[in-house]
């Protein structure tokens, strides 16, 4: 249907620069005005489709043209408001296909923390209404580590087969599905527990899924704001999924959470298939478009597997550096993250209600502390710096910082609580540089296998989550001492491993020869 378009003299909603790119056959036509004002004369610009009903319409009985009493003045050629707005809407409609792919992993991993926290906070009533000891209840929330664990390097290998987009997306449908079946399963042991470690395994394969991502997608210069972006949104998580959960608790049930919690996942699967199904492949300095097959055989599974050097991963020294750097980073984390509110509570006697909100602050200033740190690494880098420098420097601070306040906090020098919770607070949040240390690294040594890379120092990163905090408890049980349980090893390790990621970190691109698997 042709478009009738009155023209202002105004070229405040159109530009003349596009005017001369978009052709328009123009067909002007008279109408008769049905009252005692003279005629006005219009434009009627039409496509090709309503050209030919213009065409169409010549084969009609002509009828005679009106005469226009008075003469009419020239009609400026100017674009109909209607093109400016179809250009620019919706906002985010410009923005590049990489910027837009990493704002979703985002939001994925904002997502993720949710659904990994609100078990800490749903665990009290689910006790108290099934009648779980501690044991069980401990039992139950580690098995999510299990899965975790597991899903590592199979997330790892998936992406670099299929591309992390179509992992991601698996992933976050499968942990978000397993997420709202907690509540049907609460009441039968096995199927809860097996539930946790569905939601595990779905959260496993996301930071591989996300790594090749960012590698395929993003030149090094963007690489730490991107890897700071994404991973940040993990903080984010814990922050929005402490802060929701106990209201909704309190308004509904505990079950409402999970259900909650869930959709939103859903949600964003059903959003995400939206997006361009292009992906874009970082080669050297360049980004070039690349299309992943997602029809390979069983034969070309396997020998893809067998293509992946996992002799030559493994006689690398940096790759040996990063393994051992994400072990010591996951122990403080892990520990901090699960035993920090009971520390709150029983060591600096604040009441439960304190010590909620005191434990959300670590993963609040690290939202903070991740911006800042990326924006720094990228501007070292693009400033000069050698990557490994930069690396190297980003990583210190992550491990240095919370050792410092660690000890600080547990040696007994009269501080006040909140000075305590301060200092932890202020250690842990600028552990977030290894943002833009560690978790950059996999994709600076080699964007091609950096999922598989990330799957291997992920799953040992894993570890401390089943084992560490096992043993923290233990430890608090025989020596009654939060120095020693908590404080002690993590200082320990976080030390270690500065030592081993200065001595044989690198960011130099590395060949990995497949005759070597």
């Amino acid at each position: 249907m042709a478009r009738l378009t009155l023209r202002p003299h105004n070229h405040f909603f159109s530009s003349p620069i596009y005017a001369h790119k978009q052709p328009f056959l123009s067909v002007y036509t008279i109408f008769p005005h049905h009252h005692q004002n003279p005629l006005i004369k219009s434009r009627v610009k039409c496509s090709a489709s309503g050209t030919e009903r213009v065409r169409e319409s010549k084969k009609l009985p002509p009828k005679d043209p009106i005469e226009d009493p008075k003469p009419q003045l020239p009609i400026p050629e100017v674009l109909s408001t209607e093109t400016g707005f179809e250009q620019n809407w919706p906002p985010w409609k410009n923005i590049p296909q990489r910027y837009k792919l990493i704002g979703a992993t985002s939001l994925a991993f904002v997502i993720c923390n949710m659904d990994k926290v609100n078990l800490s906070i749903a665990i009290i009533p689910m006790s108290h209404q099934f009648g779980w000891s501690s044991s069980v209840a401990g039992l139950v929330q580690s098995s999510f580590f299990w899965g975790y664990a597991l899903s590592q390097l199979p997330g790892g290998w998936l992406s670099k087969i299929f591309g992390g987009r179509k992992v991601l997306e698996i992933g976050v449908f499968t942990w978000s599905f397993a997420t709202a079946l907690v509540p049907l399963l609460a009441g039968f042991m096995p199927g809860l527990i097996f539930s946790r470690i569905l939601v595990g395994i779905g959260e496993g394969v996301s930071p591989s899924a996300a790594t090749d991502l960012i590698a395929r997608t993003i030149p090094v210069k963007e690489r730490s704001r991107a890897v700071g972006f994404v991973f940040g949104g993990l903080s984010l998580g814990s922050v929005m999924g402490l802060l929701l959960a106990p209201p909704i608790i309190e308004t509904f049930n505990w079950e409402s959470v999970f259900y909650l919690f869930g959709l939103l996942g859903v949600g964003w699967f059903v959003g995400f298939q939206f997006l361009n199904e292009e992906e874009v492949s970082y080669k050297g300095n360049e980004i070039s478009t690349s299309h992943k097959s997602e029809n390979a055989t069983k034969e070309e599974l396997g020998s893809s597997l067998k293509e992946i050097p996992w002799k030559s991963f493994f006689q690398s020294p940096a790759v040996w550096a990063m393994i051992y750097t994400h072990f010591c980073g996951s122990w403080g984390h892990y520990t901090c993250l699960s035993w920090l509110p009971t520390y709150f509570s029983e060591a600096l006697s604040l009441n439960l209600t304190e010590a909620a909100w005191v434990s959300i602050l670590p993963p609040l200033a690290s939202i903070v502390v991740t911006s800042l740190a990326s924006q720094f690494a990228d501007y070292l880098i693009t400033n000069g710096v050698d990557t490994t420098t930069v690396r190297k420097i980003c990583q210190t601070i992550a491990f240095v910082a919370p050792a410092i306040c660690m000890t600080l906090s547990s040696v007994d020098i009269g501080l006040p609580p909140w000075e305590i919770v301060g200092i932890l607070t202020a250690g842990l949040a600028l552990s977030s540089f290894a943002l833009s240390g560690l978790y950059c690294t996999h994709q600076d040594i080699s964007p091609e296998y950096a999922s598989i890379l990330l799957g291997i120092t992920n799953t040992v990163g894993a570890v401390p989550g089943i084992v560490g905090v096992a043993l923290t408890g233990f430890l608090l049980d025989s020596t009654h001492s939060w120095t020693m349980s908590l404080f002690v090893p993590s200082i320990f390790f976080y030390l270690t491993g500065t030592v081993v990621w200065l001595a044989f970190a690198s960011s130099e691109p590395q060949t990995f020869r497949k005759e070597d698997s």
